[in-house]
């Protein structure tokens, strides 16, 4: 899979830029989005691959490709300007339906949508709490046109990974395949954090931990060379705490509220 936000609307951690992107003297550089795009249409043309873009502000793309085992399904769903791709799957998908009152969602990609939805309109939920009832391995990306809103997010189990990096236009790009963010972003890129969420308006956030901040570690690639920072929750260092109100405290602005 394939997601790329411009950088007016996505605003990604700072230390997600290589401080030095050419230490290695590799001469790779970022790549423009158009590039990053056409390189995933040529690698996936076989796989029959899917895309939409959004003008200049947001490209997503999946290839129907997957592996032999389930966690490894991609889907594709979009529902009145929402937008999603998941990665993987979740074992507790019609008890959670039924948990939200969720009636139209066939699938992972169908239930992310229409419970960010519900929680986004009327639901009183943390995002973190929610997030916490879901059961599997899976990762998945939604894109909020109508509200230009990007909400991206990781599970605990480490079998499904996902990639973020910037390009050379300072788009933020997000991938499940580490060759292809490589070559797109050169030393800027990082693992995106397992058990974390992220929001542009609330940043990055744990929902493993919600108390616990986050901190940038610095990396090393195999050439000696700076890459962009891997994130981990700090366990000595803890938010302040903060009363939930009313319907704020929503997937629309992914409050950590406790």
């Amino acid at each position: 899979m394939l997601a790329i936000f411009n950088k007016n609307l996505v605003d990604p951690p700072k230390e997600l830029n290589s401080p030095n992107p050419h230490s290695s003297g590799s001469g790779k550089t970022p790549k423009y989005p158009q590039e990053i795009v056409k390189s995933f249409q040529q690698t996936y043309f076989h796989n029959d691959p899917h895309s939409v873009g959004f003008g200049n502000s947001a490209f997503l793309a999946y290839s129907t490709c997957k592996g032999p085992q389930i966690h490894q399904q991609r889907l594709f769903c979009g529902v009145d300007n929402i937008y999603c791709i998941f990665l993987g799957s979740l074992i507790n998908l019609n008890s959670l339906n039924k948990q939200y009152g969720i009636r139209r969602a066939t699938n992972e990609a169908m239930f992310a949508i229409e419970a960010y939805r519900t929680l986004r309109d009327r639901g009183p939920y943390p995002a973190d709490q929610v997030l916490k009832d879901l059961e599997g391995c899976f990762g998945f990306v939604i894109f909020d046109q109508s509200a230009g809103t990007v909400f991206t997010v990781l599970g605990t189990d480490q079998r499904v990974q996902l990639f973020w990096g910037i390009a050379a236009d300072e788009s933020v790009v997000i991938c499940d395949n580490l060759d292809k963010i490589k070559a797109s972003c050169a030393k800027s890129y990082a693992p995106f954090p397992s058990g974390c969420m992220f929001h542009n308006e609330a940043g990055l956030i744990s929902f493993e931990y919600p108390k616990n901040k986050l901190q940038a570690m610095p990396r090393i690639d195999s050439e000696g060379a700076m890459c962009g920072a891997n994130f981990k929750v700090d366990t000595s260092s803890k938010k302040p705490s903060m009363p939930r109100v009313g319907s704020d405290a929503n997937w629309a602005l992914c409050g950590s509220h406790i």
